[in-house]
């Protein structure tokens, strides 16, 4: 439900969060942004592959697509029961399996992701590194939508602020920073519209490991920072020492980040006639 409390919007849980309900049918927010995530992505893969000696076809992309959907969610489950409730998770394992209850980690997607896209990758004989450069490029857009679902959901808010743009998320709360849509405009937009800029604007795609590391540098810096006025999981207060568990999480992301960067910058820029024989040689390996 959406409407306005004190004069500030009032965001409240719904049971189940919906778009739109017809019946038994129910279109959820969630189930939105997975869709419009992978479907946009595809979509700008595609584009992407105008680029002269791109690491994959248009079929390619098309089956990438569909190993990326099954990394993402498969990935975002694991990580959330691992990292946040598996103590809770233990006790009943059969609702590891329930996923329109909720419960899924962006790290944990990321993680995901990239075991699917290494996974194809190797059946294909691609390098995996290089083609990774791309899904980065795209990957904000489902992040930003996920971040979107968040906040019509009602869920993951930020901590109790005075500031006129505060949002009440449960009735008789105070209004709280809508840490979703810090997040949404800092891991979807901004992250989307650098890693963009860095691809078509610049010579990063031929420096194979330097797209990836921006997008785990970036995103590792921006949930670090979101995380200091977003309420933890109730269920780890007072467990995750100094830090939230997602800026836990965050840290090797920052650190991989740094490494792939300077890895990449150090190494001599990889021209079109190599790109185009570079085949799987290796985690890290490139022609020449």
């Amino acid at each position: 439900m959406i409407g306005i409390i004190n004069g500030h919007l009032a965001v409240l849980n719904t049971a189940p969060p919906v778009l739109v309900q017809v019946g038994p049918f129910a279109i959820r927010w969630y189930a939105l942004a997975y869709v419009g995530g992978l479907f946009g992505g595809g979509w700008m893969l595609v584009r992407m592959l105008r680029r002269s000696c791109a690491p994959l076809s248009r079929v390619q992309v098309e089956e990438l697509v569909v190993w990326a959907a099954a990394g993402v969610i498969l990935g975002g489950r694991l990580g959330y029961v691992l990292a946040y409730d598996l103590d809770d998770y233990l006790r009943r394992p059969l609702e590891i399996f329930a996923v329109w209850h909720g419960g899924m980690s962006f790290h944990g997607g990321a993680l995901g992701l990239l075991a699917a896209t290494i996974l194809f990758c190797r059946t294909k004989g691609l390098n995996w590194l290089r083609v990774f450069d791309y899904v980065v490029v795209v990957q904000p857009i489902g992040q930003g939508l996920g971040r979107l679902a968040n906040f019509f959901n009602g869920e993951l808010w930020g901590a109790p602020t005075t500031l006129p743009w505060g949002v009440i998320f449960r009735a008789g709360d105070p209004p709280r920073h809508p840490s979703q849509l810090y997040e949404f405009v800092l891991e979807g937009v901004a992250l989307f519209v650098i890693l963009s800029w860095l691809f078509w604007r610049t010579d990063a795609r031929r420096r194979p490991g330097l797209l990836v590391g921006a997008y785990a540098l970036g995103f590792g810096i921006f949930r670090m920072a979101v995380e200091f006025i977003r309420e933890p999981d109730q269920q780890l207060v007072g467990r995750t020492g100094p830090l939230h568990m997602g800026q836990w999480l965050s840290l090797p992301m920052i650190a991989l980040g740094i490494f792939l960067i300077v890895r990449a910058l150090t190494r001599p820029m990889v021209e079109d006639g190599e790109m185009a024989r570079q085949a799987d040689g290796g985690d890290f390996a490139v022609a020449g």
